[in-house]
């Protein structure tokens, strides 16, 4: 099922950009668990339009619901159903374009494909569609920090040419201080040139990318399922899964290949009664299985589809035309999938705790 994740932490979204609501059922999330809904709703919050005046204007509360599987503050152990509705839709916006496929939407592809599209927004393609992932993704956080004691950080690391310090540390980063910046990037003099750089490209109906990184602290040794379900395989896919995502790299990525063995070999040794690596280019992870060392990666957006500016383009029928976008959209979408590659790396990772863990006697 395409909308289907997971094997013991089983997610499947459903709903499109302009439907009534989106959401997610949850089957598999251990029963008894303490869950206050405001853990929900604060990453729901990190993600949602018109947070600040780098964002969309599309004005949603993205309040979460819970239809079933939460009572009284505790998972029952069944199915779990939460939606958001939909309010600030506004499908006029796409009426003049509905007869153009946009460029580099999948409005083309949907229409090959099924022979019909949503109407308007970009359907499931369309970024709201990862409401149900994050919802999903902040259940797993939440068992993963308070059982595990497993932290999930990621943080914009570049937007269109403007990197972190060469001095930057992640020593004693939080989601806190990522949220100190408008574009979370905690690197103070990096954030102040990217939200200046983002202004500009609004100012000029334009857009760019960018590249998230992501960390994940105190891992077990053991998760992840050789071959073709190793953990890096799923972290990718589920990165790549994500709208506007073009790269994922893990450890030391590109940059690896440019090595030599001797250099890219993390080398073992005995510290504080267990073994470790002496460095990380295996980026937490060694033949598909994590090691106890820190899981990091990087996640490379793309510019927002959608510009205001004037492109010449064919309709569905080839005939030449000029497309200018309409409705609201993000000049720079990657502050907003911070809190995304969070949730899609907490679906994941539970995901393979629990399939570890179900190897014990």
């Amino acid at each position: 099922m395409s909308s289907t994740l997971g094997t013991l932490y089983k997610i499947s979204t459903f709903g499109e950009s302009h439907s009534k609501a989106v959401g997610v059922v949850i089957d598999g999330c251990p029963a008894g668990i303490d869950l206050p809904l405001e853990v929900i709703q604060k990453q729901l919050s990190r993600r949602k339009p018109g947070q600040n005046k780098l964002t969309t204007q599309r004005k949603e509360d993205d309040e979460v619901q819970v239809l079933s599987g939460i009572e009284n503050g505790k998972t029952l152990g069944t199915p779990i159903c939460l939606i958001v509705n939909n309010k600030d839709q506004r499908p006029g916006d796409y009426k003049k374009m509905s007869d153009v496929p946009r460029p580099s939407h999948a409005d083309f592809t949907y229409q090959k494909k099924f022979g019909i599209r949503a109407s308007s927004g970009g359907g499931r393609a369309s970024a709201r569609e990862t409401i149900g992932s994050v919802a999903a993704g902040a259940i797993a956080d939440f068992i993963l920090k308070t059982k595990f004691d497993i932290d999930i950080i990621a943080y914009v690391s570049r937007i269109e040419k403007i990197d972190l310090s060469e001095n930057f540390s992640e020593e004693n980063l939080s989601r806190e201080i990522v949220d100190e910046s408008l574009v979370r990037c905690p690197d103070k003099s990096a954030s102040e040139k990217m939200v200046q750089r983002i202004e500009e490209i609004k100012s000029e109906r334009d857009s760019i990318g960018g590249v998230i990184t992501c960390v994940v602290k105190n891992v077990p040794v053991g998760l992840g399922e050789p071959v073709f379900e190793k953990l890096e395989a799923k972290l990718a896919q589920v990165m790549m899964a994500i709208p506007a995502t073009k790269g994922f790299e893990i450890g030391s990525g590109f940059k690896g290949s440019k090595m030599k063995g001797s250099e890219h070999n993390d080398l073992f040794e005995y510290n504080e009664n267990k073994l470790q690596t002496t460095t990380n280019n295996s980026g937490g992870i060694q033949g598909g299985i994590s090691n106890g060392e820190e899981i990091y990666f990087k996640v490379a957006f793309k510019p927002t589809a959608t510009i205001a500016l004037p492109q010449d383009t064919s309709d569905f029928e080839g005939n030449k035309t000029v497309i200018e976008g309409k409705g609201r959209h993000d000049a720079c979408v990657v502050p907003r999938a911070v809190p995304i590659v969070e949730a899609m790396a907490g679906n994941v990772i539970l995901d393979m705790l629990l399939r570890q863990n179900a190897r014990q006697l």
